[in-house]
């Protein structure tokens, strides 16, 4: 069930400086950087599975930087049928962690620590690291979340790997996207086998501070185990949650 924040183009980030003044009143260029976004997606779909429902999700988030590389930030979404896991409808992400560029090749890694407003006990963590670096005109990158064993997701620890090529297409807002993951373990979030494939294609086309996805997104999971797995009362038969889905998003950065 958890994240990437997912390959889901919604936290694409904009940079703007905020000012800081000396004591003797003249401002000065901070070591404080603030990002965010604003997103609105035809359905939250988290390592494949559909968070919402398959229903309309609003989310946003917003990152404090520091010139060291480290950061700290906060995300949300609404949430939707099993995903709401009986709360608020909501997910809050608190996150915080550290990158640094060597030569070509970035290298991020950090905390996320995952809560569900008006729900108990179902709140985890992951640990989570990348690097990024281009091949040619691509920008690939490989990534890894670890989940430490915790009640919350079956008091077993759980792996998911994942590797998202972007191509831009010269001298036009596109970006070609793709993404493969890999969940795996005895947890909650592995889902009813303990394993599975993620994956999505799509592209990006921005103009300005806005960009706009639209991608396939997929798994390889049984109908007859999602199912069994992930039907709630009032919700979506847990296949066509897993199913695959063309999904629409739109972020405006600030």
């Amino acid at each position: 069930m958890k994240r990437t924040l997912f390959f889901l183009p919604l936290l694409a980030i904009g940079m703007t400086p905020v000012a800081a003044y000396a004591e003797d009143g003249e401002a000065s260029a901070s070591d404080i950087t603030v990002s965010g976004s604003v997103g609105l997606t035809s359905q939250y779909r988290l390592r494949g599975i559909s968070m919402s429902d398959e229903d309309i999700a609003v989310q946003g988030g917003i990152t404090l930087t520091h010139s060291s590389g480290f950061y700290v930030g906060a995300w949300a979404s609404s949430l939707g049928g099993f995903g709401t896991f009986g709360g608020s409808n909501m997910e809050l992400d608190a996150i915080a962690g550290y990158s640094t560029t060597v030569g070509k090749t970035t290298l991020d890694g950090g905390l996320v620590w995952y809560f569900y407003p008006g729900t108990d006990g179902h709140q985890y963590a992951e640990l989570y690291g990348s690097v990024s670096h281009p091949i040619g005109p691509v920008k690939a990158k490989v990534g890894a979340y670890y989940a430490p064993k915790r009640k919350s997701i079956g008091d077993e620890d759980n792996i998911y790997v994942y590797g998202d090529l972007a191509l831009p297409i010269k001298d036009t807002p596109v970006t070609l996207k793709a993404h493969l993951g890999y969940t795996n373990g005895d947890s909650a979030l592995a889902g009813p086998d303990g394993h599975y494939l993620d994956y999505s294609v799509g592209a990006d086309v921005a103009w300005k501070n806005l960009t706009l996805n639209v991608s396939y997104v997929d798994t390889d999971m049984g109908g007859a185990d999602a199912d069994a797995f992930f039907t709630v009362p009032g919700g979506k038969r847990g296949r066509s949650i897993v199913d695959g889905a063309v999904v629409a998003s739109l972020t405006a950065t600030f």
